[in-house]
């Protein structure tokens, strides 16, 4: 990854049960937002008396605030709620949208142009069409023009998670964009975001960690072109599925996008993922180990499973 090696994904999985039936939900506390297990969970059980009393996922959208603890919650809801026969979180999709299986970016981790290629030409041969390239600074145009030299015909995205300057985003856009990449999320820090006003540059740019929510979309203007919406940062689907509509609003491109975590999380995701242009919920394909059972991947075309959540 490109804050650092990552060995192991830290999960928070929320329970809820009404009558014997059991829904379940999970999500990622994430540090760069100072975030933790321990804090999340705190916020998880301030909300215990008002989920015994019978609060649904509407109720939850007041009682916390957008972030990983609602997502959570907010999904374990919509799992029991489904279960008991109640309402499906695809009944918020438009009428007549089908919940179809996606074909999933596949994450290739910042490493030395060599390895990433290494890995780009095994996901060539299994017949992965869509690469996220996580990228760190120095050196990226190298890792990218081994990743293409490596799989000619994948369609390429890439991460550059606040990693650049000003001046790089200038020098090697070009290159990148030269190379067939399709979408870069955000080039520099969040908080540099006004050097990029009136950017008018070869790559599409999508705000990850500068769009939180559906209110942050329209400070993005004129600076993206796109979003990345995670369920973790919006607070649950109610909110990833606002967060869409208001990009769409602004004339903007969408990608829904996923922590490193289980099929548990990625699930969810794929309600709003029906009406992204860009789909990245390859979690499990990262891990060692993912729950049992997880949703079905066949290489990277992932498909809704009730077995794992309803939806």
């Amino acid at each position: 990854m490109s804050r650092g090696e990552k060995t192991t994904a830290d999960v928070v999985r929320v329970v809820v049960g009404d009558h014997g039936v059991r829904g379940h939900g999970e999500c990622v506390p994430y540090p760069r937002y100072g975030q933790s297990v321990d804090g999340v969970i705190a916020e998880i059980e301030s909300v215990r008396p008002a989920l015994e009393g019978g609060a649904d996922v509407d109720d939850v959208q007041d009682l916390l605030p957008a972030g990983p603890a609602r997502n959570a919650v907010e999904c374990a809801l919509w799992d029991l709620g489904a279960r008991s026969g109640r309402r499906r979180a695809s009944r918020l999709l438009p009428a007549h949208t089908p919940l179809r299986p996606l074909v999933t970016a596949f994450t290739i981790s910042l490493d030395t142009p060599e390895r990433m290629a290494a890995v780009a030409a095994s996901a060539a041969g299994r017949a992965i069409s869509l690469l996220k390239l996580k990228l760190g600074g120095d050196g990226d145009p190298e890792r990218v023009r081994a990743v293409r030299a490596a799989a000619p015909h994948a369609r390429l995205i890439a991460d550059a998670n606040e990693s650049w300057s000003p001046e790089q985003l200038s020098s090697f856009a070009p290159v990148l964009a030269g190379l067939g990449v399709e979408l870069l999320e955000q080039p520099l820090p969040a908080d540099s975001d006004d050097a990029l006003t009136g950017y008018d540059g070869p790559l599409l740019l999508s705000a990850d960690e500068s769009c939180q929510d559906a209110a942050s979309v329209a400070g993005l203007a004129g600076r993206y072109a796109a979003v990345t919406v995670k369920l973790d940062k919006t607070g649950g689907i109610i909110g990833a599925m606002a967060t869409l509509a208001a990009a769409r609003d602004a004339g903007m491109r969408t990608m829904l996008g996923c922590m490193v975590a289980t099929s548990l999380s990625m699930a969810p995701g794929l309600v709003p993922a029906q009406l992204a242009e860009f789909v990245h919920l390859d979690g499990p394909l990262l891990l060692a180990r993912d729950r049992h059972p997880g949703l079905p991947y066949d290489g990277a075309r992932v498909s809704p499973s009730d077995a794992v959540w309803a939806t």
